[in-house]
């Protein structure tokens, strides 16, 4: 410190940004910035405005003098948020009392821009949204999607998909309203993928009405808007027959991944890892998964997901290279977090099995899948005891 002319004060101020220079890139691409706990624990790290203002710009000159691939404006967006909702905390924001006021304003703002509704009309969308979606939205997307599910009332459609480029962020962002039911996310997923699209973050709502009012942002291969209209067109058609079963999804996933995945990149093995957290979020347990990055990995891990009887709140993707980390807020039938030590085995080994390599076992199911990690996992106690056995003869 005193040889680069700091102060002890300085000094311990760089030593802490050293050390924290990774927090906020991590929690904003990696957790659910929706879920109070995750900033309430960001701030309590941080403590103090001023260092939050010099982590943030600590983070955006660290991820730009990466690589000019690394930063966009999608992960600009993140950050930005991310930001403004920890500076609330520090200003003593985020209790409950004034969590329901924001929730009251956002009402109120979303009513402002739909002046040529009636009041009744007002009322009905306002009262679809439980907290949670108030406050994962701005209010024009707020009004957007009270048009939008207005639009499909009176057209008694059972499904509805809205796709709004979003070039300033580099994504497009992709609305669906449709009846709720399990593996709703996996399927649409797995009709992503086979657009050719690229899911980097998701939000899930379910309404008081029953329906589903999910969102997914989206980039093209190249990490681009995903904006090409004959492409927005196929998307939205692909998402229609995946919900309908007229797509076959795990033939075409397998298509769209002989054509993205050349036989090198096939080649490169990244170990699949499971991470299960109850202690990041006060509400839900959040599942991290890492894996070779393919088309279709969503999809099938959402699936086993599902296939595990739990619901899926949010969804947060980032891709390293040829790695893919991403993290799911989930919760139980009932509600509640998993906290059975049986039931997160059994998740922990499903999605193990999902993240498998997708070319060696594209033959197997998921219980054959299970059968041959039990048998090398056998195998490996096998060898163990040999050598053990083996030592203590040598030694006695």
């Amino acid at each position: 410190g005193p040889q680069l002319g700091l102060t002890a004060e300085e000094t311990e101020t760089v030593s802490w940004l050293v050390l924290h220079h990774l927090l906020l890139s991590q929690t904003a691409f990696k957790r659910d910035i929706d879920d109070p706990k995750t900033i309430l624990d960001v701030a309590d790290t941080i403590q103090s405005p001023e260092r939050l203002k010099l982590l943030l710009i600590m983070t955006v000159a660290d991820m730009r003098a990466v690589s000019p691939k690394v930063w966009n404006g999608w992960k600009a967006t993140l950050l930005r948020e991310l930001y403004q909702r920890v500076a609330e905390v520090l200003e003593g924001g985020l209790a409950t009392t004034q969590r329901d006021v924001r929730v009251t304003r956002a009402k109120q703002a979303a009513a402002s821009l739909l002046s040529e509704w009636s009041p009744e009309q007002i009322e009905r969308f306002t009262e679809l949204g439980y907290p949670g979606y108030w406050l994962s939205f701005d209010p024009e997307t707020h009004a957007r999607h009270a048009r939008l599910v207005r639009d499909a009332e009176c057209r008694a459609a059972p499904l509805t998909v809205d796709t709004k480029p979003l070039p300033a962020r580099a994504v497009t962002e992709v609305t669906v309203y449709a009846a709720d039911h399990a593996g709703l996310f996996s399927r649409i997923a797995g009709a992503l993928a086979v657009a050719g699209a690229s899911i980097v973050d998701a939000r899930i709502h379910t309404m008081t009405n029953g329906m589903a009012l999910d969102t997914f942002w989206v980039q093209d291969a190249g990490g681009g808007t995903f904006d090409q209209p004959h492409r927005l067109a196929r998307l939205a058609v692909l998402i229609e027959q995946a919900l309908s079963g007229g797509l076959r999804l795990a033939a075409e996933m397998r298509k769209a991944s002989n054509v993205l995945l050349g036989r090198r990149m096939r080649a490169i093995h990244v170990p699949p890892r499971v991470v299960i957290d109850n202690y990041a979020s006060n509400t839900h347990t959040v599942l991290e998964v890492n894996g070779r990055d393919r088309p279709g990995l969503l999809h099938d891990v959402t699936a086993a997901i599902s296939d595990q009887g739990l619901q899926i709140a949010s969804a947060h993707v980032t891709t390293y290279g040829v790695r893919a980390v991403d993290v799911f807020y989930v919760k139980d039938v009932f509600g509640l977090k998993v906290e059975n030590e049986r039931k997160l085995s059994l998740l922990r080994e499903a999605l193990l099995a999902a993240l498998s390599n997708h070319d060696d076992e594209e033959s197997d199911t998921v219980p054959e899948r299970l059968t041959k990690r039990a048998a090398g996992s056998l195998g490996t106690v096998a060898i163990t005891t040999a050598i053990a056995l083996a030592a203590s003869v040598y030694l006695t």
